[in-house]
């Protein structure tokens, strides 16, 4: 691609930035051939980088922690995907008008219904960050009904719980649950915790469905477990294509076939 005075820019805001949206948007500009360019930044200033944005017609922006609340003040609409858990991943730019999206919560919506995980089955969540407040706040739009939050920050956890009419405790004790659900960095690539698993053989053993929202590695040490016990499992690398793909469709109204949204991921993966 030559890139000039036509070419698009979109970029994403993070305070760790991490490689996986770059590669994945990048190839497939190229292989399509869109004349865009996407690049990751972080900022010690959201006002001024959402203003930047505005200013500078940068098309799209993606958002990760700890942007997703703090942005919002500075943007002119927000998609019900956002508004229904006051958090922001994705911001379009359309002739300086910013609207936001989560696509974090559209992925996750997709998939519970996609792999049929029927709104009457209970679930225990495990953890209460921004990525959390997107699965529970998709699990209640779907209507389920019978839930708690697990999270160790008393605060947080039981914020999230009362929000959505949910039960939190601080540990796993005592938990019966039909669906599994990590949202916190254990068994994440890199980390200390990577070859902890977030739920014990037990609860696994009493779970109908396994969800990991870890992405790298994509079989985390829980689904591993998972799939010896044969359970049906939901992937975080599933998650990060899904709302990754929901992002570029924004962005470039253009919506790959499989194949090809399957060769970015995994190009992605290779060095995310």
């Amino acid at each position: 691609m030559n890139i000039n005075k036509d070419t698009q820019l979109c970029m994403s805001l993070a305070g760790r930035p991490g490689n996986f949206g770059t590669r994945f948007h990048n190839y497939l500009y190229q292989r399509l051939g869109l004349n865009y360019i996407y690049k990751a930044f972080t900022t010690a200033d959201i006002a001024a980088a959402v203003g930047g944005v505005r200013a500078l017609g940068i098309r799209g922006c993606a958002v990760s922690m700890p942007f997703k609340e703090t942005c919002i003040p500075y943007l002119d609409e927000l998609d019900h995907s956002a508004k229904a858990i006051a958090s922001v991943n994705t911001i379009v730019n359309t002739d300086g008008h910013l609207k936001a999206f989560n696509t974090d919560f559209i992925a996750i919506e997709r998939l519970i219904a996609t792999h049929g995980v029927a709104s009457d089955t209970s679930f225990a969540l495990r953890g209460s960050g921004g990525m959390a407040k997107a699965v529970v706040g998709a699990l209640h739009t779907a209507g389920f009904k019978n839930g708690v939050i697990i999270a160790r920050n008393v605060q947080a956890g039981q914020r999230l719980a009362e929000q959505y009419g949910y039960r939190w405790q601080a540990d796993d004790r005592s938990i019966q649950a039909g669906l599994l659900i990590n949202v916190t960095p254990l068994g994440m690539a890199g980390g200390a915790d990577e070859q902890t698993q977030a739920f014990t053989l037990e609860h696994l053993s009493q779970a109908k469905w396994i969800f990991d929202v870890v992405a790298l590695p994509s079989e985390t040490p829980l689904i591993q477990a998972a799939r010896r016990l044969n359970k049906p499992v939901i992937t975080g690398a599933e998650v990060i294509a899904i709302q990754a793909l929901e992002q570029f469709v924004l962005y470039t109204g253009v919506r790959p076939d499989e194949t090809l949204i399957e060769q970015a991921a995994a190009f992605a993966r290779q060095a995310a």
